[in-house]
């Protein structure tokens, strides 16, 4: 049997041989609990539902029905529409957290489709009106239509690329990734996947560690495996990241 190789250290600034470079410490935290789903979803439904009472005042400010003396219509209407983007991106964090603790079966392709882009289609409903009533409103100044419509467009835009899960899980792939891997997995603060391994190659960066069940990190939006860890544990049926980041 070889002799294991004893590996020698060299300095790059000084060419001399070193001790062997100590590994930094790193943390291990646990991860937090899932939460309820149904909570989620009612806290997110409660915020659109805020979002379009936004909407529906900034549609009486341009029609005229209301009139704050003590501030020009601009500033109404872009109050209102900061108002409406900021319920419907909070709703839309929350409806996506819940669609990770308790996903939607793809056997159904429209409901799989309407569950995942919900906040999305609600971003649509809460802008697109008021930008069309202004952009045809023919009471409102050249400076303030102009304005306020560049307002709700941009607001449209930042709220549909807020709201849209660039990482939707379905049931099926929650229940498999669920069956095939046993034990806890670890995710970084910025990883998008979950690994088998703390010592996984992918993880070598990171200083920080979170760990807990598939389940939990499905929930923070780890939705795949570790190419890696995959391979390394054999592990089949079950979406991975194709590159182990």
């Amino acid at each position: 049997m070889a002799e294991k190789k004893t590996k020698k250290y060299v300095a790059a600034d000084s060419g001399q041989q070193t001790a062997a470079p100590e590994k930094k410490e790193r943390k291990v935290k646990q991860a937090a609990p899932v939460g309820n789903a149904k909570g989620l979803r009612i806290g997110a439904v409660v915020l659109w539902v805020l979002a379009i009472v936004m909407e529906v005042l900034a549609l009486l400010v341009v029609i005229g029905k209301i009139n704050l003396k003590f501030m020009p219509t601009l500033y109404q209407l872009i109050a209102f529409l900061v108002l409406d983007l900021a319920f419907v991106i909070i709703g839309a964090q929350l409806w996506k957290k819940a669609n990770h603790i308790d996903p939607v079966s793809e056997a159904n392709k429209f409901k799989f489709w309407l569950w995942n882009n919900m906040g999305v289609i609600v971003c649509v409903v809460a802008f697109v009106p008021i930008i069309i009533l202004m952009l045809t409103n023919k009471n409102l100044d050249k400076k303030t239509k102009t304005i306020a419509t560049v307002v709700a467009i941009i607001a449209l835009l930042i709220g549909g690329v807020c709201s849209y899960d660039f990482n939707p899980v379905s049931e099926e792939q929650q229940q498999a990734a669920i069956s095939a891997v046993t034990g806890d997995v670890f995710w970084s603060p910025f990883g998008k996947v979950y690994h088998t391994h703390d010592d996984c190659q992918a993880l070598n960066q990171s200083d920080t560690l979170t760990y807990g069940t598939v389940e939990e990190a499905i929930a923070a939006n780890r939705t795949r495996l570790c190419s890696f860890c995959a391979k390394n544990d054999n592990i089949t049926g079950v979406v991975t990241d194709g590159a182990g980041e």
